[in-house]
């Protein structure tokens, strides 16, 4: 791996070799904020995200913005502190991510020193859970699959879908207990299955989100956030059950 840390620079790249040849290299442009187009939030943003629970506190923290030219919600990717890529939100939840930039998880410098870690499945439920009281939470770049993959794992180069892991993987192998608080619907739960697979389900732990009513359960951490508050979105992710157990009775439940 190699990073330039010369400010006109900022080359970034991984070689994988197999025996003596370079079978595959992925490099990285730079991004600065300017050059991005960044700009701080406006008030309009700034309520629209307040109506979802998030404060200004929370979204200065975490060096949220706006894109000058169209005012789409963006949220900067920090690695030790470097921006290394940035994805964007319209508030009719259109997403786009800055190309030619590597995935990697978002708010990873949050959990540089962190034993325990929650990973969620959008950036602003991210930022919900630190309104529940937890900056030790990560959000994966690219949203959920449709369901699970019945191949085996592939090898670490060719695991495209999730470079993000191996990107981050010296933060999350200094890591004794991970969370899923994915999404509670079909691709939620297959993001779930995939990420315990790759970092290993012994220590993983999954949320049970709250029913809704009857029929349904909320759906995601900041809907939880909105409708419960911040404590029951705390309680929520303390009571966390061990993966494996709640897979179980996921499945028991599934042949009633």
């Amino acid at each position: 791996m190699w990073r330039c840390f010369r400010v006109d620079c900022g080359w970034a790249g991984r070689a994988f070799a197999g025996g003596t040849n370079i079978r595959k290299v992925m490099s990285s442009r730079q991004v600065a904020e300017k050059s991005l187009g960044l700009e701080p939030l406006g008030g309009k943003l700034i309520a629209y995200l307040g109506e979802r629970m998030i404060s200004e506190g929370t979204l200065q923290r975490n060096s949220v913005m706006q894109r000058l030219h169209d005012q789409a919600i963006a949220f900067p990717y920090w690695h030790n502190g470097v921006l290394v890529g940035c994805k964007y939100r319209s508030m009719e939840r259109k997403f786009r991510q800055e190309k030619g930039t590597e995935k990697w998880l978002y708010g990873l410098d949050d959990i540089n020193e962190a034993a325990e870690v929650i990973i969620v499945e959008g950036e602003i439920d991210k930022l919900s859970v630190e309104e529940a009281g937890f900056q030790n939470c990560v959000s994966v770049p690219s949203g959920a699959p449709p369901k699970v993959s019945n191949r085996e794992l592939p090898p670490q180069e060719k695991d495209t879908g999730y470079q993000y892991l191996w990107n981050c993987k010296e933060h999350l192998d200094k890591v004794s207990r991970i969370i899923l608080a994915t999404d509670a619907d079909t691709p939620g739960h297959a993001l779930a299955e995939e990420l315990a697979r790759r970092l290993g389900k012994d220590r993983c732990w999954r949320v049970r989100w709250p029913k809704k009513d009857e029929f349904s359960y909320f759906k995601d951490a900041n809907e939880v956030l909105k409708c419960l508050g911040p404590g029951a979105l705390r309680e929520v992710i303390e009571n966390a059950e061990l993966y494996q157990l709640h897979v179980s009775e996921e499945a028991l439940q599934c042949t009633k």
